[in-house]
């Protein structure tokens, strides 16, 4: 991404902070970066185009420095963490008529956290494909209904915490779980 186009996004981020969606203009953006309008259209279409950059750039940040989990709490916790510094920004999104946009690419981080733990477990070996995808999903459910929650409520309780305490548990019923699964498919099945 060039400077011009990172400085915009980051205006718009520090924007999204201070007041809903439907309050910030191009004009907002362009007195803030201290650029030209035609700048502002040259990178981007309008403000929902610039929105859905900003969220697809800052997913992929989010899955690019966390590529390689080793447990549940490594997969999530940096995901709230950024989530938190940007709570009001996503608040406005989710309010807006770009909620829609910012729910899809919460469904594919999770997704794809949830897939790069799964994947990279060494316990899995033995689970089929069709498990893997159920499982999968399942957990990507579980992660984009909670961060959903928490952006719908206002970020009205510690999602930090919350993630944590979902995490054990994930470590300890959800490990039983998969290895169910394992067991479940390659056990002897019996007649009676």
């Amino acid at each position: 991404m060039n400077r011009t186009k990172k400085a915009i996004c980051e205006v718009f981020w520090q924007l999204l902070e201070e007041k809903p969606y439907n309050k910030i203009t191009v004009q907002d953006i362009v007195n803030r970066c201290q650029v030209n309008r035609n700048t502002f259209y040259y990178h981007f279409q309008d403000i929902p185009a610039l929105t859905e950059y900003s969220i697809k750039a800052f997913s992929e940040d989010i899955i690019e420095k966390n590529y390689y989990f080793e447990s549940p709490v490594d997969c999530i916790l940096p995901l709230a963490q950024e989530l938190i510094t940007r709570k009001r920004a996503f608040i406005h999104i989710y309010h807006s008529a770009c909620g829609e946009t910012l729910i899809q690419y919460f469904n594919k981080v999770c997704y794809d956290i949830v897939a790069s733990y799964v994947n990279n477990t060494p316990q899995n070996v033995n689970v089929s494909e069709e498990d893997k995808k159920f499982y999968i999903h399942y957990h990507k459910c579980i992660w984009a209904g909670i961060i959903l929650d928490w952006i719908s409520s206002g970020a009205s309780y510690d999602l930090l915490e919350f993630c944590r305490k979902v995490c054990h548990s994930f470590e300890g019923f959800g490990n039983i779980a998969f290895f169910k699964l394992v067991m479940d498919q390659y056990a002897p099945t019996t007649m009676q």
